[in-house]
């Protein structure tokens, strides 16, 4: 497959582009809500916007009312929220939410997929339990109590929980914290009695919660997919997050170039720009070709998931720890070539760094996923 876009696809892009660099814009978005101390950290009004779009169908079936599309033309609205720095429940709602309804009965899907689809409804999912990404390990517990479960255990750094509708929870049904089998993913109301939520605002201005589940009484609907053989499931939801946070890191790397070029081409030093000055058009080339790189190895890892391949669980390691690479370089490379006010607030390269250091933890870092295509290519 061609790692570049289809003609479709290449129309879409052009629509995000133009949405986002407009209405998802920095000082439009990011900086007002940051600056109101937005409880939810992103606005309800452009929420509805991406639904007016379709953006928040892409990964819904066209049989429950989305656009049917794939990870992909996901990846693309990804990219350029990335690029903005736009602040949206897109990548927990319509990525990481939508897949996991999409194994859910039809019930379910009723209940969640409309409000989706219309931009009323915000979900989040809640699946690691500690600082770092260690899905292989879940602890919370659901027994069975009457006709449904009771939840109970903890869940951290829960991003957009605060603001959710609806949780998709990951939980043990049966066996040991670490065994691979017996997880229940669980579709829990926010106002679901038992459940509260500590929320906190990440370095980038977004908002997380730490969740606590005493005792949350859920009914048999409440089961995504199948009871004790959700891992699978899981596991879906959680490469449908992974590449998709790696499409946004190459979007916020992409951001951050074009940012620095710019400074780079305006700036001047000792009378001359200072991107006349070689040493640094050389770090300006190798950045190039280290985001270039990191969209490609996302491109194949979205392409493989949407074709069901085999091979799709390493690629999308490899372009999560790619892409967060390039990102990690290029806001370095970004901050540093400002020079002194690269360091304040009035200029928004710092932003992208802030960004950059929260999509690099979610979901996995680099040394995660590193240490992760090392083991399944055998060592």
């Amino acid at each position: 497959m061609p790692l570049y876009h289809t003609e479709d696809q290449a129309m879409l892009a052009d629509t995000a582009r133009q949405f986002m660099a407009g209405e998802g814009a920095i000082a439009k978005q990011l900086r007002h809500w940051r600056d109101t101390n937005c409880k939810d950290g992103f606005g309800h009004a452009l929420w509805k916007q991406f639904a007016e779009l379709g953006f928040t169908g892409i990964l819904v079936d066209e049989a429950d009312g989305g656009l049917g599309m794939g990870h992909v033309e996901a990846g693309i609205v990804l990219e350029e929220i990335g690029r903005n720095l736009t602040p949206s429940p897109f990548l927990t709602s319509s990525v990481m939410a939508a897949t996991a309804l999409g194994g859910a009965s039809a019930e379910t899907k009723g209940r969640y997929l409309p409000g989706l689809l219309s931009g009323d409804s915000v979900f989040a999912v809640a699946i690691d339990e500690g600082a770092k990404h260690r899905p292989e390990r879940i602890a919370t517990r659901a027994q069975r109590a009457g006709n449904g479960f009771s939840i109970s255990g903890a869940k951290a750094f829960v991003v957009h929980g605060g603001s959710a509708d609806m949780l998709v929870v990951a939980a043990r049904t049966a066996g040991s914290d670490e065994d691979h089998d017996g997880i229940t993913l669980f579709a829990v109301p926010r106002d679901a009695s038992g459940l509260s939520q500590d929320v906190v605002r990440l370095v980038d201005s977004s908002m997380a919660s730490h969740v606590k589940l005493d005792n949350v009484a859920v009914d048999a609907d409440a089961v995504i997919g199948e009871v004790d053989g959700g891992r699978e499931l899981l596991n879906r939801m959680l490469n449908a997050g992974r590449v998709g946070a790696a499409a946004e890191s190459v979007g916020v790397a992409g951001g951050a170039f074009d940012m620095t070029t710019a400074y780079l081409k305006q700036r001047k030093q000792f009378g001359q720009l200072i991107g006349e000055f070689q040493a640094l058009q050389h770090r300006a080339a190798h950045l190039y070709s280290e985001v270039e790189i990191a969209r490609a190895a996302v491109i194949k890892a979205q392409q493989l998931l949407d074709a069901g391949s085999e091979k799709a669980d390493l690629m999308v390691s490899v372009a999560k720890a790619k892409a967060g690479k390039a990102a990690g370089l290029a806001v370095r490379e970004g901050v540093q070539m400002h020079g002194g006010i690269g360091m304040t607030d009035e200029y928004d390269i710092g932003l992208y760094m802030k960004r950059d250091r929260a999509l690099a933890e979610f979901m996995g870092d680099l040394y995660y996923h590193a240490d992760r295509v090392a083991k399944m290519s055998g060592y």
